[in-house]
């Protein structure tokens, strides 16, 4: 945590999670971030354009958190894991930006 104690704004509850293996279970993902705290959800992209991505949702904040900082760079089943803070609004205009060009 920053000082003073309080979380960076982009810290949330919901994680953003890239280059997991295609082949990863549901339970596999629960058994790895369920070990930073209680998952409410987890979420495996299933279209093409989506494998091999997931989003996690904590109870916690302070649990994500610690899931990201840990986890980030993880080597899970062969593949360095991007974890980072789902951030809809950035995403939302990152797409944007795309459809513009």
């Amino acid at each position: 945590m920053s000082r003073g104690g309080k979380l960076a704004p982009e810290v949330n509850r919901a994680l953003f999670v890239k280059n997991l293996n295609y082949n990863v279970s549901p339970d596999d993902l629960f058994e790895l971030f369920g070990k930073f705290g209680p998952v409410r959800q987890i979420r495996q992209g299933i279209a093409n354009n989506t494998k091999g991505t997931a989003f996690v949702v904590y109870e916690d904040v302070v649990d994500a958190k610690q899931a990201c900082d840990k986890l980030n760079g993880f080597n899970f089943q062969n593949r360095y894991l991007v974890v980072l803070y789902h951030q809809p609004e950035k995403m939302a205009r990152q797409a944007q930006d795309l459809q513009q060009r």
